[in-house]
């Protein structure tokens, strides 16, 4: 069921969304060449804790991390470990944020030092696309239109769009009805309603928009080893457009 949320949620889910971009902007300074992604998770699990949070996707669906953190090929829910970031690297770190109940969910993906001009042109379109998608969303539109504006973005750059994997509704749960895929055709799928929260999050490849799935059960990569960026934002959707609540 797609819930409207109340007054009193929606001011929750604000400071959590605000939680997740503040951990985005104070982990930025630490996205250099050496360190590792647990270092990077403990960093952020801290911060989280330290604004009266807790990280979201720790032990979610039994995942060990606090945030997911995935590397060039690595489309989504890479797990922190031993390896280090790279020179021409680019990683998408997706943080979660629970706060009195409620949660804010927000990716970027970020180069680490400099970076082809290949994985910049990436990096580039796929941010372009989550703000042609959200520019879709105000009370009346339809979940449909979100998903063509990403896929029609991507489409005009040549980038692949996952399939198997799409954004939702965000609130006492993490992930919630509706599903919002990052590809639909206009005025179908669910109507939107002011007071709905949605996260949007295209993850677009440089090749292929195939997916694998890596034997740890968790880390999701492109069939052909290429490089995918992932973006997204928790939004609020309004009665003539909407409110990002993740702003880094």
């Amino acid at each position: 069921m797609i819930t409207i949320k109340t007054p009193e949620e929606i001011e929750a889910l604000k400071v959590a969304g605000d939680i997740v971009g503040q951990t985005h902007h104070y982990l930025e300074k630490y996205i250099k060449p050496g360190i590792t992604t647990k270092e990077l998770d403990e960093l952020a699990e801290e911060f989280i804790l330290s604004k009266g949070a807790t990280p979201s996707f720790k032990g979610l669906y039994g995942f060990p991390g606090s945030v997911c953190i995935s590397i060039n090929e690595e489309v989504v829910h890479g797990i922190p470990g031993t390896r280090k970031l790279q020179e021409g690297d680019i990683v998408s770190i997706d943080i979660g944020a629970c706060y009195n109940g409620y949660h804010g969910d927000s990716a970027w993906s970020y180069p680490v030092g400099k970076i082809s001009p290949e994985k910049e042109y990436l990096l580039r379109h796929t941010e372009e696309s989550l703000f042609k998608g959200l520019e879709m969303i105000k009370e009346g539109a339809h979940v449909g239109d979100i998903g063509y504006a990403v896929s029609n973005h991507a489409k005009k750059y040549q980038l692949g769009v996952v399939k198997e994997l799409v954004g939702h509704g965000v609130g006492s749960s993490v992930h919630e009805e509706p599903d919002v895929p990052n590809y639909g055709k206009m005025n179908k799928g669910p109507l939107l309603k002011a007071g709905m929260v949605l996260a949007v999050e295209p993850m677009l490849n440089l090749g292929t928009p195939h997916v694998l799935m890596l034997e740890d059960e968790w880390t999701i990569i492109t069939e052909d080893e290429k490089p995918s960026a992932h973006f997204e934002h928790t939004v609020l959707v309004e009665k003539d457009g909407y409110t990002i609540l993740t702003k880094r």
